[in-house]
């Protein structure tokens, strides 16, 4: 099952919710700040052991004082107009956030809007490609949720969902 809600993602009570991280997995502004500020320094930790991610790539760590027990980091790409294979690596996120949830018996998963806020990647555009690949992945999962953060950003997923 997909859904979509307004919410804030580190109060999600799935198995897992997913991380717009950095390459460098060191924690940075808007929804990887929030993770890691809400979940503590134990998940940091965890990041600087790993060290890297590359874009549309994806690792796992602990939860820390989340309520989800793991938080998968994926790199979504930078906007830079759609020419330097943007879409591939948003949907390589979304797809290696997936199969890392699979590989570690996961069946629920929340996702944020990933590369729409400092990383600027059309909100629209994003959107379809994250609902797109759920869907892909929805037969290995109880539930699939799609996080929003605004209401313009829920209005988009609510739009694209109930034009499928």
């Amino acid at each position: 099952m997909i859904t979509v809600r307004k919410g804030d993602i580190t109060r999600e009570d799935t198995e897992a919710i997913v991380n717009a991280a950095n390459t460098g997995l060191k924690g940075g502004g808007g929804v990887d700040g929030a993770i890691h500020r809400a979940a503590g320094p134990g998940v940091m930790d965890e990041c600087r052991r790993i060290g890297r991610c590359p874009t549309g790539e994806a690792v796992i760590t602990g939860s820390g004082r989340l309520r989800a027990k793991k938080i998968i980091h994926t790199v979504g790409p930078i906007w830079r107009g759609g020419g330097q294979h943007e879409p591939e690596l948003l949907q390589s996120a979304y797809r290696n956030s997936f199969k890392l949830a699979r590989e570690n018996g996961i069946r629920s998963i929340s996702f944020p809007a990933i590369s729409t806020g400092v990383y600027g990647y059309p909100k629209k555009e994003a959107a379809g490609i994250a609902v797109r690949v759920g869907y892909e992945f929805e037969k290995d999962f109880d539930e699939i949720r799609f996080i929003c953060f605004s209401d313009e950003d829920l209005k988009i997923y609510q739009e694209i969902l109930n034009n499928r």
